[in-house]
């Protein structure tokens, strides 16, 4: 669908009143529910440690399009709760949105949080019906290092080493997903650290250092390196969400990014937060208010182009 369609599309999803959410209604980005939140096991650490599921579940009949998020925390820290303003706004929206936590880094390095991430999507297609979620066209989030996450199990969503964990009994479902959503994704991991390394921070080295272990993957685990390998099985519809004032991850490295991904045959939106660091989504505001309504507008966008070419 060509990009002035999907405006027209969402422009008519807009200008619509709430509808009630059902088999036969159309995603509308402008709806307000109430939502219910729980939580559920989700899987057990190789180390022992439980990993749960917290879930976002709008009450209405449903069924809703559904949302894998995945947390930030360069690895090594943070858990399912690290994104909860926008895990919380997607949802009131009409979408059913789960969190997970995620493997760290010092329990175990790349690719175990991205087996998790894989696994997460098989689990969550198997399971969404379950909170009245719609299986099909499912989406995942993730912020900072959680995007990278996304990036790579959106790229690579075969890949036998992500691919590590059976899929629930009985579940006949992949790892693959309709569209990735990211805020300042670690789209390149080698600029990540060199500017880690130039800014002097030790604690985001040693992050890296953590997670990257032995140190060649590195290379082997750079989204940037793999599109522009034509490596990715797959190159599905992707939103960067950037700050303009971030020198964690540079605007520049999301720009190259960007462009990279388009030459190669994908789609990648890019949008730049002026004003902006890292983190701002952490805070509420102007900026957080219009990620919040970015990502929102981005998952109609991608619905109304699933419809019409199913």
């Amino acid at each position: 669908m060509e990009r002035r369609d999907f405006l027209q599309t969402l422009g008519a999803l807009g200008a619509t009143s709430a509808l009630p959410m059902n088999a036969h209604a159309a995603y509308n980005p402008k709806t307000k529910m109430e939502i219910e939140v729980s939580e559920v096991p989700f899987r057990t650490t190789a180390k022992g440690r439980p990993l749960l599921a917290r879930v976002y579940a709008p009450k209405g009949a449903g069924p809703f399009p559904t949302l894998l998020d995945l947390h930030g925390g360069a690895w090594t820290r943070k858990d399912r709760f690290a994104n909860e303003p926008m895990d919380r706004a997607v949802a009131a929206s009409g979408v059913l949105v789960v969190a997970i936590d995620l493997t760290l880094a010092p329990e175990a390095p790349y690719p175990a949080s991205v087996q998790d991430g894989n696994y997460g999507v098989r689990w969550l297609k198997a399971k969404a019906a379950d909170w009245n979620g719609e299986a099909a066209n499912l989406g995942v989030l993730g912020s900072s290092s959680g995007g990278h996450v996304a990036q790579l199990l959106a790229l690579r969503p075969r890949d036998p080493r992500y691919n590590a964990f059976p899929s629930p009994a009985g579940a006949s479902v992949d790892a693959t997903v309709a569209y990735v959503a990211t805020r300042s994704p670690i789209s390149d991991t080698e600029a990540r650290f060199q500017q880690a390394e130039k800014m002097k921070r030790e604690s985001m080295i040693k992050s890296n250092k953590t997670y990257f272990n032995p140190w060649e993957t590195i290379v082997e685990a750079n989204p940037q390196r793999i599109v522009e390998r034509r490596e990715a099985a797959v190159l599905p519809p992707m939103l960067i969400m950037q700050g303009a004032l971030d020198d964690n991850v540079l605007p520049a490295v999301q720009e190259k990014f960007a462009a990279t991904y388009r030459a190669a045959g994908g789609s990648c939106e890019l949008s730049v937060f002026e004003g902006s660091e890292h983190e701002w989504v952490a805070k509420p505001g102007p900026q957080t208010d219009r990620a919040h309504e970015m990502v929102k507008a981005f998952i109609a966008r991608n619905l109304a182009a699933a419809r019409r070419t199913s």
